[in-house]
């Protein structure tokens, strides 16, 4: 059976219409958002409350501590198991989350064949320093399709691709298409852009309503500020406003600021997948999908 994942932007109702689809379909969800592993980051990562949960099985939800290491590979290895037991139950697994990275594991897979070299990593790095910006240049010349897929600001990975390269003298985009996995549906929920404006700009509202000043100060409390899971949209808008950097005013307009820039990104993001199913989420749309579900997944 194809792979079947549900993805768009942030506030486009990617939850909401998974419930929609556990009543035409036995399904079980697998998260696919890198913030909703976290323990207590509950209100600013708008996770399913526990009624919800209660109705329809999720995974990959409340996995490790706000402090905790975790990545994409262990995304990977985790969540494909965890499909393996749903097939096992009878069940049908769908992947539903906008996180691009998580994406790019189920679809692209990964590959182990080049390893670390720690010279090549601290030369790259005391270039950037010297000349900030010129590792992108590099990436955009040596590799523009992976340039095309990596944030300007993703240093991390800027610095493996470029590591890659000069290793082996192949592009790590290249390596990424030998190991990917052609055999999913991607389904994409694509609002009028003015309505999921109006959308994110309630919900972080809503999230100050519902108590997330307190939920931060909760965090900081017992985890610090070094945490890089507080660098999310909406935790690191409060934490300055705790730390008086600015009002509440001001944080709640650059959350709903944030959040629509970064929902674009996820837009562009999703762009590059050509055979990817776009629709407009609305009531008469969602027995389309499950046709889409049933006929594309043999179902």
């Amino acid at each position: 059976m194809r792979r079947i994942i549900i993805s768009g932007p942030t506030g486009a109702g990617k939850t909401d219409l998974a419930f929609e689809i556990s009543q035409f379909l036995p399904i079980e969800v697998i998260s696919m958002d890198s913030r909703q592993i976290y323990k207590y980051m509950d209100i600013g990562t708008a996770k399913p409350d526990p009624y919800q949960l209660s109705l329809l099985k999720h995974h990959m939800i409340d996995i490790i501590e706000p402090n905790e290491y975790f990545n994409a590979f262990l995304y990977q290895k985790m969540a494909k198991e965890i499909e393996e037991e749903i097939k096992k139950r009878g069940k049908i697994p769908v992947y539903v989350g906008g996180t691009g990275l998580y994406i790019d594991a189920l679809v692209k897979g990964f590959f182990e064949g080049v390893s670390r070299d720690e010279n090549i990593r601290k030369e790259l790095s005391r270039l950037n320093e010297q000349e900030p910006g010129i590792l992108r240049k590099m990436l955009e010349e040596f590799d523009p399709e992976a340039a095309s897929r990596i944030h300007p600001q993703d240093m991390k990975r800027t610095i493996r691709a470029l590591e890659v390269y000069l290793k082996t003298g192949k592009r790590i985009s290249e390596l990424q298409t030998q190991n990917s996995n052609e055999d999913f549906l991607l389904i994409v929920l694509n609002p009028k852009r003015e309505e999921l404006y109006e959308k994110i700009n309630k919900r972080a509202e809503k999230m100050i309503e519902h108590g997330l000043i307190d939920e931060v100060k909760m965090l900081l409390n017992k985890y610090g500020r070094a945490l890089d899971s507080l660098k999310t949209i909406g935790y690191k808008e409060i934490t300055d406003y705790i730390d008086g950097v600015y009002s509440l005013e001001m944080a709640v307009h650059l959350i709903k600021r944030n959040t629509r820039h970064y929902a674009r990104r996820q837009i562009i993001y999703l762009r590059r997948f050509q055979n990817a199913i776009w629709f407009e989420p609305t009531k008469s749309s969602i027995e389309d999908v499950v046709q889409i579900i049933r006929k594309e997944c043999n179902i």
